[in-house]
């Protein structure tokens, strides 16, 4: 942990973002408490950092300062229960900058059934679908966190939800679905609910599951 607050307090942050290939996957490993024990060439490459400056540090070591505690709050709270969650966020590079990625996790547990590791891979996320809800959305929730903390920033992003009649998953596969579309990238596909338990609807696709 002291490593990790070093390697944090050296970091200088830059609003400028990291210029990576995003057509690849960033994969990383953890142990069940979020200690990195693997990370691919993509995530080398994209944080900065070098292989063995990640090994045993938290994944929280390239967490942005923008982004609100209380995505990570429910992130954690589906992944305990063994639950895949999608989440658009954005990561802090050794060098200052950022880049923004939406996440997908495969849980590994024991012969008891117990979680001993996450596999995560993330993909870059589309600049219109970061501009226009995104970065709006959290910005608010940061404030909200910094005034009256994350119990009050998790009931207005738990009223947000309540209003567009979506939960968190719902409503950024919609972002990207509807983004997507526009590009026609996915517009022979349709949105089928039905085949998202089995891994073959949108966020299937969209990390080739």
């Amino acid at each position: 942990m002291n490593q990790e607050n070093q390697l944090q307090n050296r970091v200088t942050v830059i609003d400028k973002e990291v210029t990576w290939d995003k057509t690849q996957v960033i994969m990383s490993k953890t142990n069940a408490f979020g200690i990195i024990e693997y990370a691919n060439e993509v995530f080398v490459d994209v944080c900065g950092y070098e292989d063995y400056e990640l090994m045993g540090q938290p994944h929280n070591i390239i967490r942005h300062p923008d982004m609100p505690k209380v995505i990570f709050k429910v992130l954690w709270e589906n992944l305990k229960q063994g639950k895949n969650f999608h989440a658009i966020v954005k990561n802090l590079a050794k060098s200052g900058r950022y880049y923004w990625v939406i996440t997908d996790f495969d849980i590994a547990r024991d012969e008891n059934g117990v979680i001993v590791n996450y596999f995560a891979r993330r993909q870059a996320v589309p600049q219109e679908v970061i501009s226009l809800h995104i970065e709006p959305l959290y910005k608010k929730l940061l404030q909200i966190e910094a005034a009256s903390g994350v119990e009050f920033s998790e009931k207005y992003l738990i009223g947000f939800l309540e209003e567009k009649k979506r939960s968190y998953i719902e409503y950024i596969k919609e972002l990207i679905y509807e983004h997507e579309k526009a590009q026609s990238k996915f517009a022979q596909y349709e949105l089928k609910e039905e085949d998202e338990e089995e891994g073959k609807g949108f966020f299937g696709r969209l990390f080739g599951r």
